[in-house]
């Protein structure tokens, strides 16, 4: 990986590990996990941390938490 790709950290709470993936990799990598070690059951997952900041940027950036925004219909 190289240091200027940005990773992501994923999280597996029933097999207790962490690990950082490439952005590039991410969905793949979790998927093999998943479907290698829970029968293809969502267990493991981006960082929830990650993902809450994430979707609050997101919305920012949307203007989603725009006082007007939840005046439009």
């Amino acid at each position: 990986m190289s240091t200027n790709e940005p990773s992501v950290p994923i999280v597996c709470d029933e097999c207790e590990t962490e690990t950082r993936v490439p952005l590039d990799d991410l969905a793949d990598a979790l998927e093999r996990h998943n479907a290698e070690k829970h029968g293809g059951e969502s267990v493991a997952e981006v960082d929830p941390a990650i993902k809450d900041r994430l979707a609050d940027l997101v919305a920012e950036d949307l203007g989603l938490f725009d006082e007007d925004a939840a005046e439009r219909p």
